[in-house]
């Protein structure tokens, strides 16, 4: 399983490059079409979450994090990343109807294109990171080599949930509206805006099996903690990508089939 998976992923990457890039190209210029600031705003959402944000929490919520706002950036970058990316492959097919019941063309493209194209706003968005850790006088680390393994990670993790939505989604349409909220459960499940030493004990085991908390964690910690993560956290991060991406390239490839009856 773990062969066709990589062979799925590897295979679609390399014969359809040019088709997957015109794509990510053409989304961008939607993106920022007749928008002032345009790719400014990669930048700016993210500095204008974290002032609010840290404006709220550090007001009504005594929390006690060095360097919280960049503790909250780091946090929220990376989670949209991730929820973004899921919620854009999930709509990817239906997005694309028109062109399937016109072509034949390989319809896993899409979803990939949409994960790829979060991955370019996220390169983007550290640039606010970058301006938050000068604003603060923080030093980047020599750990910081670590994040493109990181993003590898959340990559894999963010393909594997994005493909089996766009696949789910064309059977079921609830699937959208229902992702809608199980992301801002996520969201709050996650510590983005709050430290883990305000959990319950006998709410870490369930926290330890949320997988956004390891990358999230993972994430802080060679930026913000001047900490290398273990190998053993490194395996698990791994071992959590490759699960997603399995069972999303095993879900779609045994419906993608029939996608030309329901879209």
């Amino acid at each position: 399983m773990y062969m066709a998976a990589q062979t799925f992923f590897a295979s679609n990457l390399r014969r359809n490059w040019f088709t997957i890039t015109s794509l990510v190209s053409k989304d961008f210029k939607l993106k920022y079409r007749r928008s002032t600031l345009g790719v400014l705003w990669s930048v700016l959402n993210p500095l204008l979450m974290m002032c609010v944000l840290t404006a709220v929490f550090s007001t009504f919520f005594k929390f006690d994090i060095e360097n919280y706002p960049l503790y909250l950036i780091l946090g929220n970058i990376l989670f949209a990343l991730m929820a973004d990316s899921t919620t854009t492959a999930m709509n990817s097919i239906l997005d694309s109807s028109s062109l399937i019941k016109k072509i034949r063309i390989n319809k896993a493209i899409f979803p990939v294109e949409k994960v790829l194209f979060q991955l370019v706003n996220f390169c983007i968005s550290l640039i606010a990171v970058a301006i938050v850790m000068v604003f603060f006088q923080i030093p980047p680390t020599i750990n910081i080599i670590a994040l493109p393994l990181l993003l590898f990670y959340v990559t894999l993790f963010s393909l594997g949930i994005g493909l089996a939505l766009s696949a789910l989604a064309v059977f079921f349409r609830d699937i959208c509206h229902l992702w809608s909220v199980l992301i801002t459960a996520w969201t709050y499940a996650t510590p983005l805006f709050y430290p883990i030493s305000i959990i319950p004990e006998w709410l870490l085991p369930i926290m330890q099996a949320n997988p956004m908390y390891h990358y999230v964690t993972y994430f802080r910690d060679i930026v913000l903690w001047n900490t290398f993560p273990s190998i053993e956290e490194n395996l698990l991060c791994f071992s959590i990508a490759l699960i997603s991406l399995l069972v999303g390239v095993l879900i779609f490839r045994k419906t993608q089939s029939k996608f030309i009856l329901y879209v």
